[in-house]
């Protein structure tokens, strides 16, 4: 792949396009490289690029936050998270505590982090107090979490596990019969270390163009290239333009870490409902270090619902590809990073967060069809 972006660009160009094809991304940092580049505008006018379920802060559920903030509010314990999580609103009245930053403002023991070895060496630092670590992701925050419970971790250390599988989710679009998207972008770093052969069943049970991108611009066109040419020519493969990180089998020491800690479980995803087998959960080995069974729980079953996004946020519609980030009712009134109201305003890999540091400041009504 020695072309570069003006290349891959007029390649596409010189495709005899129908009027309009959709192609959907499943990674945050996709959709971040796509808008700071100004993809979208750079491509012909039918060719529409469609964030999708690609951020893990804003499908974790809202039980799960919920219960860490309890967690930290009502037990002597440290509560550390990943630090877009502090940010995280749960359903509860304006004056009440609803994220972790409110929790930690009241007084709570809550710090950020940024690696699960940094859990590790806040347990044996503090030997003597309990410390949680809230630990939500995809694969590729999976695999270093499976990676410290393997290597041994301090008594003192127990995990808030929310982890998810991301292709569960594309096949539950799939197979709704109305998935919104006629090709697929898979996600560069969730292949590495799974493998890209793990999105091969688009093309197989589905009938639709895949293609492995990385996370540059060039990366990103010779994918769409690859996906536009598929559909031009009809022929339907599984393209990997990602091959200097992505290769055959993807990292086999991850994947034995990740069957070896945890076990694939049916799991809730915020506003979206249970999705099959798309969840991790510690395997009856690693018990002791489950932190939902070392505390009283603090869960709060009826908030286990489908449709826990705040009133008015339509982020589990925009995680579904089923409308852009600027036609969610509440984007950029009242919802903007600032005031965040619903997920995907606060990750730096939610759609809407992307779009409103990339320029896009208007919202707008959904087109008819």
């Amino acid at each position: 792949m020695g072309a570069d972006a003006a290349t891959w660009l007029a390649r596409i160009r010189a495709l005899d396009l129908p009027p309009r094809i959709r192609i959907m991304n499943v990674c945050g940092g996709h959709e971040r490289a796509i808008t700071l580049a100004g993809l979208r505008a750079a491509l012909p006018p039918g060719v529409e690029l469609i964030p999708g379920p690609g951020c893990p802060v804003c499908v974790c559920p809202e039980e799960d936050v919920y219960e860490a903030i309890q967690l930290a509010r009502h037990e002597d314990l440290v509560l550390l998270a990943f630090g877009d999580m502090l940010r995280v609103p749960v359903n509860l009245p304006r004056r009440e505590i609803r994220t972790l930053e409110q929790a930690r403002a009241a007084g709570a023991d809550v710090r950020p982090i940024a690696s699960p070895r940094e859990a590790v060496r806040i347990a044996r630092a503090e030997p003597r107090r309990q410390v949680v670590f809230f630990a939500a992701g995809f694969e590729t925050t999976m695999a270093p979490v499976a990676a410290m419970l393997l290597e041994g971790i301090p008594d003192n250390l127990s995990l808030l596990l929310s982890g998810r599988l991301t292709w569960p989710a594309v096949a539950m679009l799939l197979d709704s019969g109305r998935p919104g998207f006629d090709a697929l972008v898979a996600p560069g770093h969730v292949s590495a270390v799974m493998g890209a052969e793990e999105w091969g069943f688009v093309v197989e049970r589905h009938g639709l163009p895949v293609a492995v991108a990385g996370f540059t611009p060039v990366s990103l066109l010779a994918a769409f290239y690859s996906v536009l040419r598929q559909w031009v020519e009809g022929r339907r493969f599984l393209d990997n333009c990602y091959r200097e990180v992505v290769h055959p089998g993807g990292n086999a020491a991850a994947r034995r870490q990740l069957r070896t800690a945890f076990e694939v479980t049916d799991a809730n995803w915020r506003g979206v409902g249970r999705i099959q087998a798309s969840g991790f959960a510690l395997r009856p080995a690693l018990a002791a270090a489950d932190a939902r069974r070392r505390f009283p729980s603090h869960a709060d079953t009826s908030r286990k619902r489908v449709g826990q996004m705040p009133q008015g946020c339509d982020c589990a519609r925009v995680v579904l590809g089923q409308i852009y980030p600027n036609e969610c009712r509440i984007y950029g009134r009242p919802c903007t990073p600032r005031t965040p109201v619903g997920p995907c305003m606060v990750s730096d890999e939610g759609a809407c967060r992307i779009w409103w540091s990339g320029g896009v400041r208007e919202r707008r009504e959904r087109a008819a069809g």
